[in-house]
Order: structure tokens, then sequence, then C-alpha cells
């Protein structure tokens, strides 16, 4: 059994109150903002889902193996620290004794930020790798440009952490070859020499336009939720070779499987649950 909790010392947390303490909301937003600024993804609630399923799947493993079963304690707080830690900005911090700077929308570490095109949308470019860096120079031609900025700044731009270095004197260059074309040309251009880039959209433009939100992904099934109405709905993203995704079922009714879990889990039998659905202690669904 998994027991999922918010503090190690049993007290109690959620998302947001783990978020705060772990530094995230301070590396926020843009460079001249001021105070801590969240994220509205519940990260920490999404990652301990993750987690917490595979330590289920590791203590059934466990028994299986020994027959042995074990609790499991699954803090939220620890799913935090750690992924801190993994990151490396605990380790930045014990060997730099340095904070962790805002960035805005620029990729820590490398070449990365949002552009806007002559049309008015919004794309996030990267070149983390040396092969996405080589692309870019091809699709936008702005190779020369480049190796001067690399001479006059004294980097190496073949260099992911010198890229990082000269972020806002390569973005100055790439803001107006974006910025004077369409989408329609920069996406054309990009894709043609493998740049690693994407659009900026919101819920509704991605589920009108993008095709890895809609029924043309394998992923999605169509349910009818009652209550609410049909709408495409994931299945699990794991894709295993020669298996079926297993289908979609529409969220549970309150109450819907009060009476099989009694059975079935409990061993209770159907006098003992109709007893208790005459005292009001269960009910059904509705």
């Amino acid at each position: 059994m998994v027991n999922v909790i918010g503090n190690p010392d049993g007290s109690n947390a959620v998302d947001y109150t783990v978020n705060c303490a772990a530094g995230f909301p301070f590396v926020t937003g843009p460079e001249s903002s001021e105070g801590p600024i969240n994220n509205v993804l519940p990260a920490w609630d999404c990652i301990t889902g993750m987690t917490a399923a595979v330590g289920i799947l590791a203590a059934e493993r466990h028994r299986r193996s020994t027959g042995e079963g074990r609790l499991v304690r699954l803090p939220l707080s620890d799913v935090a620290m750690a992924m801190a830690g993994n990151l490396g900005y605990i380790g930045e911090v014990c060997i730099n004794s340095e904070e962790r700077g805002r960035y805005g929308n620029y990729l820590y570490g490398a070449f990365g930020r949002d552009f806007a095109t002559g049309d008015g949308k919004r794309i996030m470019l990267i070149a983390l790798t040396a092969r996405q860096w080589r692309g870019l120079i091809k699709a936008t031609g702005l190779g020369e440009c480049f190796a001067e900025i690399g001479r006059r700044q004294g980097l190496d731009l073949d260099d992911e952490g010198d890229r990082f270095k000269a972020r806002e004197a390569i973005a100055g260059a790439i803001e107006p070859w974006i910025g004077t074309r369409g989408f329609d040309d920069v996406a054309k251009a990009f894709d043609a020499e493998g740049v690693c880039w994407g659009p900026y959209q919101t819920f509704k433009e991605m589920v009108e336009n993008d095709p890895r939100a809609s029924a043309a992904n394998p992923m999605f099934r169509e349910i009818e939720q009652p209550g609410i109405g049909a709408y495409p709905a994931p299945a699990s993203p794991l894709d295993f070779t020669g298996l079926e995704r297993g289908e979609v079922a529409p969220a549970p009714e309150l109450g819907q499987h009060t009476d099989e879990i009694l059975g079935s889990v409990l061993g209770l039998s159907g006098a003992e649950i109709a007893r208790l659905h005459d005292r009001g202690v269960v009910a059904g669904p509705g």
C-alpha cells in the first residue's frame, strides 16, 4: 500500500504550500519581476501521482518475489525536494553559495526564448544541442552574424554554455528575422532544417487546431460523460508494441461502485450491504 502524505512528519501540505518552499517561484517570471510567481501547473501533484504508481508496482513486485507486503510512505514535499536535488538546484547552492536568478522565457544553460512572428503569433525556439544550433543557423542564414557575436564577446557559440552567455545578443539577431515573417513562413523554414521550435497556443487553440490533442491521436477516445456531454479523453500515454491501449471510461458517479467494493473487496454479503444502505451508512449513485 502506498500512503501519500503532505510532509515527512505527517503534517498538512498541498501542491501550492510545497511549491512555495521549493525555490521555484523565485526563478519563475521576468528578470525584472519582484516577489514569488507561482506556476499554475500542479507539478508536485502530477509527479507524486506518477511516483506513487511506480511505488505500487515496486511493492507488488517485491511481494510476488518474497511474499512480503510493504507500506510505502510518499510525502508530497519529499517529491519536490528530491526533484530540486535531481535537477541540481540544491547542489548549485551548496557549491556556489549563490541564488539561481530569473531569466524570463530564456532557456537556462543554452539558447532558447519566445519570439513574435510578423502576423502576431508567438513561438518558442530552442537551440540546445549542436544539431539544433546548426539547423537554426541554416534556417535563418545568420551564421556570420552569430560568428561576429562570438568574436565580439570572446565566446564559442558552438558551446551551449556560451550560447547562454550570449543569449541576449543572439535573440537580438533572431528577433527581426522572425518578426518580419509570417508564422507559416517561419514554420516552413524551421521544419526544413529540423529546428526545434513550437507554437504558443491557448487550451482552446490546442483543442481546435492541434492533432496531438484530438481523435487523430490514437491516445484519445471520445467518451460520453453523464451530466456533461461528449469530449475526447486520453488513455495512457504509454504505447506498448503489440498491445492495444486500454479503453477510456467516463469518470464514475459518486457511489457508483459502492456495492461492488463492499462485496468484492470487503467480502460483505448482499444482506449486509442492504443493511448498510438501510441505516444510511453507505449510498449508491444519485
